[in-house]
């Protein structure tokens, strides 16, 4: 099983942006992830360093959160969606992106899906609920605005 530590994270996206910027092959992963990284213009600063970027800490009160964890989000959302997994994640991100008109808006709200169920499943010390994640933005997709 892959086990990245954190600074093998960091460096892989400031390597991808790097070999992005610069017109060089990328690998399918890294190009999907410089497409991510390019919708984030507020952290290109963050990728154009990558040893600053293991040496930065992020803490909770970070200024624009912690880029590296919110790419990171956006692949995995990107995989589950790719492989439909858990089942009927893909179906309910592209309702929820038709809704609001961006993939990307709807990743944001996806992400906070994904930390709940996370979160959850560490406070009652289960596995994660796809299930719940999947209802989660089932639910966004088809609530109408207040």
């Amino acid at each position: 099983m892959f086990n990245p530590s954190q600074a093998d994270v960091r460096r892989f996206f400031c390597g991808a942006w790097a070999k992005s910027q610069a017109g060089q092959p990328l690998e399918a992963i890294e190009t999907l992830a410089a497409g991510w990284m390019a919708e984030h213009p507020e952290w290109h600063p963050d990728f154009a360093d990558a040893e600053a970027a293991v040496a930065r800490e992020y803490g909770d009160g970070a200024v624009g959160g912690n880029p590296f964890l919110h790419l990171s989000m956006h692949l995995a959302i990107s995989e589950q969606c790719s492989i439909d997994q858990p089942r009927g994640i893909r179906q309910a991100v592209e309702l929820l992106a038709a809704k609001r008109g961006s993939l990307h808006d709807a990743h944001h709200e996806v992400m906070e899906c994904l930390g709940q169920m996370l979160a959850d499943a560490q406070s009652r010390r289960q596995a994660p609920d796809g299930n719940a994640y999947v209802a989660c933005v089932q639910r966004r997709a088809t609530q109408t605005p207040k």
